[in-house]
């Protein structure tokens, strides 16, 4: 396929998360793409607005499943689109979570906001295979317990692995912890040193739990965090995606942290 050329899909199911958030499930109205991989992304299009780079969050069947938070006119348009919509996708594009890296290992997954989207496979993966791998932290984090994304997922997931979850303000009801998702870390019942992690969220966010899990004895090699930059194009081509020496399009958006590491340092990044 071309794949600058977006391929139309239909809107066959579409979930409110939140109240700025949707997932939608995504049927090819002819031929279909290849099949995503745990963090890659596809350039979803609103005909007639312009298109955006959204990871998959997960799959039903052999459909993929993309979350989407409506920020600007091209996600609002997203947002708001019915099932029996038609959008444009290309895809999949960038590099994938290296989820087999991590069997025989625990395995710890922090999520800041919408970041839990591109993480949901990487739980999905585990909990599907849960005799090749250790012991399960789910760790996320929102603003405010409204945006806390996949409420009927985490119930599920809270069978098979330890579920966490903090906000930055607390509302009526809620009666979970308050405060950065790095406070969760040190409840964890991990080994740490033999432990992989899978990071998403603010680059902030990020820098700061890689830092808390480092300190806890998490090996820096077994690290993997995805980064977020404009993507226009998705194959390297544009240049709008550019991290240092990295075109995160095509050389992320996941990437072991050795390699992010020196890049989140230079603030001009």
């Amino acid at each position: 396929m071309n794949a600058v050329v977006p391929v139309p899909h239909r809107i066959v199911d579409r979930r409110v998360d939140t109240a700025d958030t949707v997932t939608v499930e995504l049927a090819p109205v002819g031929e279909a793409l290849p099949a995503f991989r745990p963090g890659q992304f596809a350039m979803l299009t609103a005909y007639g607005i312009g298109d955006v780079p959204i990871s998959v969050s997960g799959r039903h069947g052999a459909r993929p499943l993309h979350t989407i938070r409506a920020v600007g006119a091209v996600t609002r348009a997203l947002h708001d689109a019915a099932p029996g919509d038609v959008i444009g996708v290309r895809g999949p594009f960038g590099t994938a979570w290296d989820v087999a890296s991590a069997a025989g290992h625990d395995v710890i997954v922090v999520a800041g906001g919408i970041g839990l989207a591109p993480l949901r496979p990487v739980v999905e993966r585990v909990l599907a295979d849960r005799s090749a791998f250790g012991r399960v932290a789910i760790l996320a984090g929102a603003r405010e317990p409204a945006e806390l994304l996949y409420a009927d997922a985490r119930r599920q997931w809270a069978t098979q692995a330890q579920v966490r979850t903090t906000v930055d303000r607390a509302a009526d009801g809620w009666k979970g912890p308050v405060g950065l998702v790095t406070a969760l870390i040190p409840g964890m019942d991990v080994d740490h040193a033999a432990a992989a992690a899978f990071v998403c969220g603010p680059e902030a966010m990020m820098w700061f739990t890689v830092q808390a899990l480092l300190e806890r004895g998490v090996p820096a090699a077994r690290i993997q965090v995805s980064l977020e930059r404009n993507m226009r194009c998705g194959l390297g081509w544009c240049g709008h995606c550019q991290l240092g020496p990295l075109l995160l399009c095509r050389d992320g958006p996941v990437v072991g942290y050795p390699v992010a590491e020196p890049l989140m340092r230079v603030r001009e990044l």
